[in-house]
C-alpha cells in the first residue's frame, strides 16, 4: 500500500487530516442526536492537553534536528494547528452555554474532537520523522 510508504510523508499528514475528520463528523452526529454530552470537566481536561502539550512540543522541536527538516516542520505545524484549535474550541465551549441538541453546539464540538484527535495523529506523524522512516 503506497499510503502507508515511509517515502511519502505528505500523505501521513492527509491521513491524519482524514482521520481526524471522520472523528469529528461523527463527534458532531453524536452530539445533536444527543447521544453523547461535552461535561465541562472534559473541556478543562482538553484545554490542559492543548496547553501542556505545546511545552511537550518544544521539547520534541529541540530534538528534531535528527529529522528530516522539512517532514519534521510539516509534522509539527500541523501539530501546532491542532493545539491552537483545541485550546480555542475548548475556552469557546465552556464560555459559552449551548443546549444539549445544539446544531452550532454540536459543530464546535465536533471540531473540538477534530482537532484533539488530530494532536494525536499528527504527533505519529512527527515520531514518524523522528526516526527517518526511510525505506
Amino acid at each position: 500500500m503506497s499510503a502507508f510508504n515511509c517515502n511519502n510523508r505528505i500523505e501521513c499528514g492527509v491521513l491524519a487530516v482524514i482521520s481526524s475528520l471522520i472523528i469529528g463528523i461523527i463527534t458532531a452526529f453524536l452530539t445533536i442526536t444527543a447521544v453523547i454530552s461535552v461535561t465541562p470537566a472534559f473541556l478543562w481536561v482538553a484545554l490542559g492537553i492543548a496547553v501542556v502539550y505545546l511545552a511537550v512540543l518544544l521539547l520534541s522541536a529541540a530534538t528534531a534536528h535528527r529529522a528530516e527538516a522539512s517532514c519534521a516542520c510539516s509534522a509539527l505545524s500541523l501539530a501546532i494547528f491542532a493545539v491552537l484549535g483545541t485550546a480555542l474550541f475548548s475556552v469557546v465551549l465552556l464560555a459559552i452555554e449551548f443546549a444539549a441538541t445544539s446544531v452550532i453546539g454540536a459543530i464546535i464540538t465536533g471540531l473540538l474532537l477534530f482537532f484533539l484527535s488530530l494532536i494525536l495523529t499528527s504527533t505519529a506523524c512527527f515520531i514518524k520523522c523522528l526516526f527517518n522512516c526511510n525505506n
